[in-house]
Formats: C-alpha cells, structure tokens, sequence
C-alpha cells in the first residue's frame, strides 16, 4: 500500500484528532463546574486571539470576502455546537457523549462529501463503515439504556456538521485567518448568551486557564481540519478527524477512572484499522 498523494491530509487529519481529542476532555472537565457558554465563550476569544496572532506573525494573506462569509457561517454552526457538547460531556459520562457527536457530526458531511467529489476507493468505504462502527462501540453502553446527555451530544454533532460543510467552502486561504475568522461569529454568539443568562458572574481563575486552554487546542484542531480539508477529500478528512473520541475516552479513562469496557476497547481497534484503509491511494 502506497499513500503519495494522501500522506499530508491523512497527518493533519490525525494530529487534529489529538488535539480535539485533548481539547474536549479540558473543556468537559471543566464545564462541571463553571457554565458550558461561558467557558466556551472564553475557549473561543482565547483561539481567536492564538490563531490571530499566529496569522499576523507569519505574514499569512487574509481570505476573500466569501472566504470571510463561510468561516463566520461555520463559526456560528461549530460556537453553538461546542457548548452544548461541553454541556453534554458534563453532565453525562466523556465516554459515552463525545462518541455521539463525532458519530453524527462525521455522518453528514460525508454523505455530502461523497455526492460532491465522488465515491471514494472501495477500501477508503470499508474504512469509513468500520470507523462508523468503531465510533458506535466506543459509546455503547453495557446495559443498552439511555444515558444522560446523549441528547445534546447529538444536537451537537448536527452543528459540528454544519462547521465541517461551512469551514470546506471557505476554500483554499489561509488556514489560520479562516480558523481565527470562525472564532469571531462563534465568540459573538456565545458571549451574548452568557449575557443575557448573567453567567459571567460564575467566573474563576481556574475556568479561565481550563478555558483558554481548551480553546487554544480547539482552534489548533479546527486549523488542522482545515488544511486536511484544503489537501483531501472532504469525507476522509471528516472521518478521519472525527475519531477525535478516542483520546477523550482514554483521558477520561487515565484520569477520572471512568469504566472501560470491552467493547470500547474494540472501538479502538476498529478505529485504528480505520486508519490505513481510509487513507488508501
């Protein structure tokens, strides 16, 4: 098996599930214990200002005006999104919500990515099918009941589609401005909630450096995405992305001590031959 073409997509595509991944477990984590909008208020003014800087200091060129558009559209989808979904992580169990949400935000647009571009190689199918399915053992549960939150991880994995689709037709310009321009609508939305719900006045100095922290590694996911998107299929990208479960589950795991079933540990494996069939070229 050879990866010439698809090696640089199928990277950026992996270390954006790292830092997803890693993103999510702080923002959860944290959400216990302040409000959901306004750490995600905070995550999002802190990857705005990361990746603007970024942006600034590497001399990078500012998209187009219809550029601008999509990525403030996909801001508006994704800012909504991640606050329900840290919502959802804090009041349900990591390991059972985060897989839902990248289930469903995955889903979508690769139903659209195959119309626009094409139906992928047989095995790249294979691939997405056995990510789907170990996605879904990574969230079973053992007695097949209904957890708390799987509600709004699901309503979560709807916006996070929306970004996905919104974020590929920003086109080809600078990934950090699209990913920093996303921020603005997304910190726009969150903030005004958090206002008009008065939840500013539960902030702390732990929620801050727990927020700034998640929103520095979500932006940093969202520019990997981004140039995974740029280089590749918009499908593989998505559900390459989208396994981003594996490392919230794991922290969770490590760190919270949260069970650890069988069947998640088939999740992960099936998600790891996913891996190689999905960037066959």
């Amino acid at each position: 098996m050879t990866l010439p073409s698809l090696s640089v997509p199928t990277s950026f595509s992996l270390a954006a599930v790292f830092s997803w991944g890693t993103s999510d477990f702080v923002g959860g984590y944290a959400a216990r214990r302040t409000n959901a909008f306004l750490l995600t208020a905070i995550a999002h003014v802190s990857g705005l200002f990361l990746m603007a800087g970024v942006a600034l200091a590497t001399h990078s060129p500012f998209p187009s005006r219809t550029a601008v558009a999509w990525a403030l559209v996909a801001g508006l989808s994704g800012g909504g999104a991640l606050a329900i979904f840290y919502r959802a992580l804090a009041t349900g169990r990591m390991g059972l919500t985060a897989p839902v949400a990248a289930l469903l935000g995955a889903a979508i647009p690769t139903v659209f990515g195959m119309f626009r571009e094409g139906l992928p190689q047989p095995a790249q199918i294979a691939g997405f099918a056995l990510a789907a399915a170990g996605i879904w053992l990574i969230s079973r549960t053992e007695d097949d009941s209904h957890p708390e939150g799987i509600g709004m991880a699901a309503l979560a994995g709807i916006g996070f589609a929306g970004f996905y689709l919104c974020i590929k037709q920003a086109g080809d310009g600078s990934a950090f401005w699209i990913a920093a321009t996303s921020k603005v609508s997304s910190f726009t939305l969150t903030g005004m909630i958090v206002l008009i719900g008065r939840g500013a006045r539960e902030l702390d100095r732990r929620g801050i450096a727990f927020g700034a922290l998640a929103g520095c590694l979500d932006i940093i996911g969202s520019v990997l995405f981004i140039r995974a998107s740029q280089t590749g299929r918009l499908d593989a990208a998505v559900v390459l992305s989208s396994l981003y479960p594996a490392i919230t589950v794991l922290l969770a795991r490590f760190v919270l001590k949260e069970h650890f079933t069988r069947w998640k540990a088939l999740g992960m494996v099936a998600a790891l031959l996913a891996v190689p069939m999905i960037a066959w070229h």
